[in-house]
């Protein structure tokens, strides 16, 4: 931060926004840097990391927030190259839409994802899973901290799809159950918990509370903020054909292998989510403790 602008927030606070406009998130682009705070799930517990760094480590197997934003759709990424650990990798292609690569990928593998060998059931390591990866980005905040940090979180392809067990869905389910119920996914109290029986961190997802009539508002600016907006974007690493980073990127993706079947977005079994009766058989289902 330059020295004079330094001096304007110091006289005037309220300059700093929640929500940029939408000119000054055009020109800058990728230059946005909100800090990269993000929730990961790595060891079956939910981590905050901020930079790369990990701050904190939540004690529970829980975790309660509200989505403020999320990616439309899935995303793909492929990485031709093993995994290391702590080193940098570039993926080969990617999607961020788990329909077609993006148009900045070099050497896309398929014209589709669905037609791409990558995707197909059983072609990850050692026979299983599939090698072009799929998750889900988000943005959330802590319930009990509306105004305050915007954080990323992605869950891999074993938290979006499958059924509901026991009140507890996995993302996508979840988020059809309230949508078939008229509740926006940003009103509620989203409760995130670590499935037991899953070998590898798998997070089903509850309703938990309603959020404070008085947050939403503040809540759909958190939304629309510059972290939201980066938050649920598709971001690669990259180098050029020197082996330099390419400067557009923001984060560097280490891959691990995905050894859990992923489901098929294009299949037309996926389970029917559950529609309630009514309002307070939603309260009802609510109140029950987990």
């Amino acid at each position: 931060m330059s020295n004079e602008l330094s001096v304007i927030l110091q006289n005037s606070a309220n300059l700093i926004q929640t929500g940029l406009d939408e000119d000054t998130l055009a020109v800058a682009g990728g230059a946005i840097n909100s800090g990269n705070k993000r929730i990961s799930i790595r060891g079956k517990a939910f981590r905050k990391v901020v930079g790369g760094k990990e701050v904190s480590v939540s004690e529970n197997n829980y975790m309660d927030v509200v989505i403020v934003k999320m990616a439309h759709t899935a995303s793909r990424t492929f990485y031709a190259q093993q995994y290391k650990e702590g080193e940098k990798i570039s993926p080969t292609c990617w999607s961020s839409d788990s329909r077609v690569p993006d148009i900045d990928v070099k050497t896309p593998q398929s014209k589709t994802c669905d037609t791409c060998q990558f995707s197909a059931k059983n072609s990850g390591a050692n026979g299983t899973g599939t090698a072009c990866r799929l998750s889900w980005r988000m943005a959330v905040v802590l319930p009990n901290d509306p105004a305050g940090d915007v954080m990323q979180l992605v869950l891999p392809a074993t938290s979006c799809f499958g059924k509901e067990e026991g009140g507890k869905y996995p993302f996508r389910p979840y988020i059809q159950m309230l949508a078939n119920n008229n509740v926006s996914a940003g009103r509620v109290v989203t409760r995130m918990q670590f499935d037991a029986k899953a070998s590898t961190p798998k997070v089903v997802f509850s309703p938990s509370a309603a959020v404070n009539a008085n947050d939403l508002e503040l809540l759909q600016r958190q939304g629309k903020s510059a972290a939201a907006e980066s938050a649920v974007k598709l971001t690669v690493y990259q180098t050029d054909s020197t082996g330099e980073e390419e400067v557009t990127t923001q984060e560097a993706v280490t891959p691990k292998a995905d050894v859990v079947d992923e489901p098929v977005l294009r299949s037309t079994e996926e389970a029917k989510p559950q529609v309630l009766n009514n309002a307070s058989d939603v309260m009802k289902k609510w109140s029950v403790k987990t």
